[in-house]
């Protein structure tokens, strides 16, 4: 596959702000005049609509993006049951195929600039019996951008993430500090934490917002190096 500006964001859990840094990376490369796509290949927890499964992440970046998309190529497998994808796909008896998902990619990679890939769950999510979400991140051949939510248990969290992806032979791009409640006494610790024990950059922080803004959030953002320069 060729290399594509673009990056996949994973995150050190469920619910730590993935969605919130794809949108606002989405919303940064907009700013800098990159025409710019989303993509959510695998999401849980859909509700039924006229037009079919639809889940509210993948709506949002398929709403963010600079073109418009068929909601099927943003997120290629969306699944009812609330729980993790591989288990959700079994009770819809579907198998999560990778080949599935890099035509899609590809399809949205040759009309944009850049696409923000966004994960489901944490790293290691399982796809299938064999495959997992860390090596469709390496199939795409696209940077990592780590979510950290900052909160108790982030720091061996974020550090086992940082070593699995290492391990794998990616690229570490950078890492996000987002608060998924309001700050306390530990959070500027705990970043500060993991910023002496992180190499890659810290591209930046994210406070609680009870109404996340868009163009709040890729204010706060540092766009990470390309891939390859």
């Amino acid at each position: 596959m060729t290399m594509t500006r673009g990056w996949f964001v994973t995150g050190t859990d469920t619910g730590v702000g993935k969605t919130q840094v794809s949108l606002a990376l989405l919303r940064k490369l907009q700013q800098r005049g990159v025409v710019a796509a989303g993509m959510k290949p695998v999401a849980a927890g859909c509700a039924r609509t006229a037009s079919g499964l639809r889940n509210d992440d993948a709506l949002r970046l398929q709403q963010q993006s600079s073109i418009e998309l068929d909601y099927t190529l943003v997120n290629p497998y969306a699944l009812e049951p609330a729980i993790a994808p591989h288990l959700a796909a079994e009770q819809a008896g579907v198998r999560l195929e990778m080949a599935v998902i890099l035509d899609a990619y590809a399809r949205i990679a040759a009309r944009v600039e850049a696409v923000v890939v966004e994960g489901a769950g944490g790293w290691l999510v399982p796809m299938n019996e064999q495959e997992t979400l860390a090596g469709l991140a390496a199939a795409l051949q696209l940077d990592i951008i780590l979510v950290v939510g900052i909160r108790l248990g982030c720091l061996s969290h974020a550090l086992l993430t940082v070593e699995s992806i290492q391990r794998r032979g990616v690229s570490l791009a950078g890492w996000v500090a987002n608060c998924p409640g309001p700050a306390d006494a530990t959070t500027a610790a705990n970043i500060a934490s993991l910023e002496a024990r992180i190499a890659s950059p810290l591209l930046g922080e994210l406070p609680w917002q009870d109404k996340p803004d868009v163009n709040n959030m890729a204010d706060r953002l540092l766009l990470p190096t390309e891939p390859g320069t």
